[in-house]
């Protein structure tokens, strides 16, 4: 009896304390669900916090590039020129130098006169020097030569590349030159004379003769030592060239080929043996197609035993690309590529009085094609007004004809095999454009005079002016070119006087035809 009331007072006190301990585990498992939730919304906060502190973080950056941009733009040329100025220290020139683009500060350098220019200049180093000579323009670059000594110049062209150098010394003054180049060490010297007497447009005239050159069996591990002592000295390493025993080019291999390879690696293991290269009298436009057609950085000059002469690099490429766009625009214009809009008064007549002269002969052919038909304009005097709109219209689109043109002759998009088909489409264009045209300007010439004959002539003298226009227009850079001739340069007159003395005839000649019509 006493065993089985023990017996049931343990189960009692079992069945307690399991209840107890299930009670106690939900209370703490509560109590952790409540502090796991308190810390979800301290984080949630704390989310939203972040997401403000980085919504104003960028506004800060945001008003800072504003402001910097704002900087940037108020900054003139003159204003920096007054702010060098008030440099008196070397320290503070360096720190003005490492805050402004050379090419920026070169720009200022002109509005300096030659005392504070030179004061500024004792303040510089030598390095710092050829930074701002070779960004400048020809004009102070000649200033500041004229100002330095031989043995200054010579110290600052140290630092510059050989065909900068060659570019400085070749418009200068041809004593000062000699000068200088008689004073230069004798390796440095030859260099540079050697690119002198290239001529200015070809590629030789814009190559460089720092360039790094291996032997096809020379190993990875020779190649990497060789690299750390010539790279300081060379314009590019990103680029190889390899040449065979007899120092021809036989290819070119990336720098990063290399640091991938094996040190056992041989060069011609690796190279692409089919380099990309031009010969050194090559005209430089002729260089510039071939950079943009392979999408080249740099560029091998070889004689035509493709022994390596020199290299022409992307930043030489975009300066041709430059001074021919602006060449064949002031062309086409009547301009001489050597006037500026700072060029004095008498230089800028004698450039542009010639073709005035041209153009005045023209104007007398025009005039004497319109004195043949006198009689017809005196008895229908509407016709002198009304003859202009077809000369113009044909020149505008002559001129189109003529710039399409010219851009592929300078692209090297014209391959004459296909002069036939592109003549058929030439007159095709013309003589629906003009047909378009000559009926639009025909209906309102019929409404205007109330005469359908008039409206007649003005419909067929459109359609063959712009016709002959268009094929003008291509002819004539096409057969420039095949003469040798610069089309750019003569194309522009010969259209002008074509389209009108052409426009004119065309028109009167109907006229003529359709007279008793007409009054």
């Amino acid at each position: 009896m006493k065993d089985a009331k023990n017996k049931e007072n343990f189960e009692k006190d079992f069945e307690e304390n399991l209840e107890n301990k299930k009670n106690k585990e939900s209370s703490e498992e509560s109590k952790k669900s409540k502090e796991n939730l308190e810390n979800l919304q301290n984080s949630e906060i704390s989310e939203e916090d972040v997401e403000k502190l980085k919504k104003e973080i960028r506004e800060r950056i945001s008003d800072d590039e504003e402001v910097e941009e704002e900087e940037e733009e108020k900054f003139s040329p003159e204003e920096m020129a007054q702010e060098i100025q008030q440099i008196e220290t070397e320290k503070e020139l360096e720190e003005y130098l490492d805050d402004n683009h050379s090419i920026d500060v070169a720009e200022s350098f002109e509005k300096l006169k030659d005392d504070e220019l030179i004061r500024i200049f004792e303040l510089m180093s030598d390095e710092n020097k050829a930074g701002i000579l070779e960004q400048a323009d020809e004009e102070l670059q000649t200033r500041i030569i004229d100002l330095l000594s031989d043995e200054e110049a010579i110290d600052i062209l140290g630092y510059m590349s050989p065909d900068d150098v060659a570019d400085i010394l070749g418009f200068i003054d041809i004593q000062k030159s000699k000068s200088i180049l008689n004073k230069m060490k004798r390796s440095q010297a030859n260099k540079i004379r050697e690119l002198l007497g290239y001529e200015e447009d070809t590629a030789g005239g814009i190559m460089t003769t720092q360039y790094i050159a291996f032997k096809g069996n020379l190993e990875v591990k020779d190649v990497m030592k060789k690299l750390k002592d010539i790279a300081p000295r060379t314009e590019v390493i990103e680029t190889i060239f390899v040449t065979s025993k007899k120092k021809e080019l036989i290819g070119e291999v990336d720098l990063r080929d290399i640091l991938i390879s094996s040190d056992d690696t041989k060069l011609v293991d690796i190279m692409d043996d089919n380099p990309k290269y031009v010969y050194v009298e090559q005209d430089q436009e002729e260089v510039a197609r071939l950079v943009s057609r392979y999408d080249l950085k740099v560029v091998p000059v070889t004689n035509h035993k493709k022994i390596i002469l020199g290299i022409i690099t992307i930043d030489d490429i975009i300066d041709v690309i430059q001074e021919e766009n602006t060449e064949d625009i002031l062309k086409l214009g009547g301009v001489s590529e050597e006037e500026e809009i700072y060029s004095s008064f008498w230089f800028s007549v004698k450039q542009r009085l010639p073709w005035l002269v041209i153009n005045l002969g023209t104007a007398f052919l025009a005039s004497f094609v319109i004195k043949l038909f006198s009689g017809t304009v005196e008895k229908v005097v509407i016709l002198s007004s009304i003859m202009t709109i077809i000369s113009g219209m044909g020149g505008n689109a002559g001129t189109q004809a003529l710039s399409v043109t010219i851009r592929a002759l300078a692209l090297g998009e014209v391959d004459f095999k296909d002069t036939i088909g592109i003549i058929a489409k030439t007159f095709l264009v013309g003589a629906i454009n003009g047909a378009l045209l000559g009926l639009l300007c025909g209906a309102i010439i019929w409404a205007f005079c109330g005469n359908f004959y008039m409206g007649l002539i003005v419909f067929l003298a459109m359609v063959g002016n712009l016709v002959i226009a268009c094929m003008i227009g291509f002819l004539i850079p096409i057969t420039l070119k095949a003469m040798k001739i610069d089309p750019a340069m003569a194309s522009a007159v010969v259209l002008t006087t074509a389209t009108d003395c052409f426009g004119f005839l065309i028109f009167l000649s109907l006229a003529t035809v359709f007279l008793n019509k007409l009054v």
